[in-house]
């Protein structure tokens, strides 16, 4: 009698069994995610077609191009969801098969069961940040080029490096190169300012140096300025007017956005942003909420047991593909709320970056804990 009233000792899940579960919920994951990806790439064709329609220059072997370049980072956006859906068809099909019954019959305890897929989920998030996203990013820069090349009808105007920002603007007269050290980005006063100034796009013409050169409507306005050209040698100018169809919104717009940075140079970009003068929020925002990834990842295996690991036959199909349904949208939906309040500077950008993650996490383990012990 003593020996029966004994609590049942836990054991250890056999590595046959380990890498059973972890095989279930790979292949699942591998079904639903390319299904996603299947479905983004039919979407954004469709999308892109329509887009073009009545552009000549636009043929449908650049549509093919253009939704290719794009398809890297828009299913990176679906993995949370296909690693959710994946772990509760993988953990549903052990449930109904009575597998785990006779796991748990062996005294093997809920968190050992999951271990398999928080390890691969994990795994999964590493990947998508050391290999995936580099390449989604150089992908996705390519695809903007492509979009404002002959969808938009303009080129970007800005660009950035470790020795300042690099500004380009181009008329019936030719092209001109603007390089300045520091900007004052609120109303755009550029700081010890050079200009190049080309006829013909590629025939050097003149060059502006001056001490600051303040965007105003359909002009710079240059200070201390230094006008140097062939023919007429070097001249000094208190003030130098050059004509100009930029716009702050314009200029800002050609920024690099943060979806085309891969992860290991968002630091070296927020350093060169932030000396240029500009402001790196988003670009922070992005490379923090990149880093809790992996950890939502393992929130997302958690909250798949929730709604996949206790309950009978014939409520658990519908109660884990609603329940599942919902709780990815709300968490989709509060997810972006919170990055926008980050990008807005109404939340630390740290905070913001990983609330989703550490709440989506302590969310499952509560659930969970409940379940196994409560």
């Amino acid at each position: 009698m003593n020996a029966l009233a004994a609590p049942m000792k836990k054991t250890r899940l056999s590595s046959i069994m380990f890498f059973y579960i972890g095989r279930q919920f790979f292949l699942w994951f591998i079904a639903v995610f390319f299904l996603f990806v299947a479905l983004i790439f039919m979407i954004d064709m469709i999308e892109l077609l329509r887009r073009s329609s009545g552009k000549p220059a636009v043929t449908f072997d650049l549509v093919l191009t253009m939704a290719a370049m794009k398809l890297p980072l828009m299913t990176q956006v679906t993995m949370p969801f296909a690693i959710l859906f994946g772990g509760m068809m993988s953990f549903w099909r052990i449930n109904r098969s009575s597998e785990l019954v006779s796991i748990r019959a062996a005294g093997v305890s809920i968190w050992q069961i999951l271990a398999p897929a928080l390890i691969i989920a994990l795994l999964i998030g590493v990947f998508r940040l050391a290999a995936l996203n580099p390449v989604a990013s150089v992908m996705y820069a390519r695809w903007q080029q492509l979009e404002s090349r002959y969808l938009k009808g303009r080129s970007s105007f800005m660009a950035l490096s470790n020795t300042g920002i690099w500004l380009r603007q181009m008329d019936e007269a030719g092209q001109t190169v603007i390089h300045a050290a520091a900007v004052s980005p609120d109303r755009l006063l550029l700081h010890r300012v050079m200009v190049l100034l080309y006829k013909d796009q590629d025939r050097f013409s003149s060059r502006i140096d001056a001490k600051t050169a303040l965007l105003k409507n359909g002009y710079w306005e240059l200070r201390e300025v230094s006008l140097f050209s062939p023919e007429t040698g070097t001249k000094k100018l208190a003030l130098y007017r050059l004509k100009s169809d930029l716009t702050l919104n314009k200029i800002q717009e050609s920024f690099s956005s943060p979806e085309t940075i891969s992860f290991w140079e968002l630091p070296r970009f927020v350093r060169e942003l932030e000396a240029a003068g500009f402001s790196a929020l988003n670009h922070k925002l992005r490379f923090h909420s990149l880093t809790a990834e992996p950890l939502l990842f393992c929130a997302m295996i958690l909250i798949a047991a929730v709604f996949s690991l206790r309950h009978n036959r014939k409520s658990n199909a519908i109660f884990a593909i609603g329940g599942g349904i919902i709780t990815g949208f709300l968490l989709f939906f509060v997810t972006k709320l919170i990055l926008n309040f980050g990008g807005s500077g109404s939340l630390p950008v740290v905070l913001a970056a990983w609330i989703p993650a550490g709440a989506s996490t302590m969310l499952g383990l509560t659930a969970l804990l409940h379940l196994e012990d409560g």
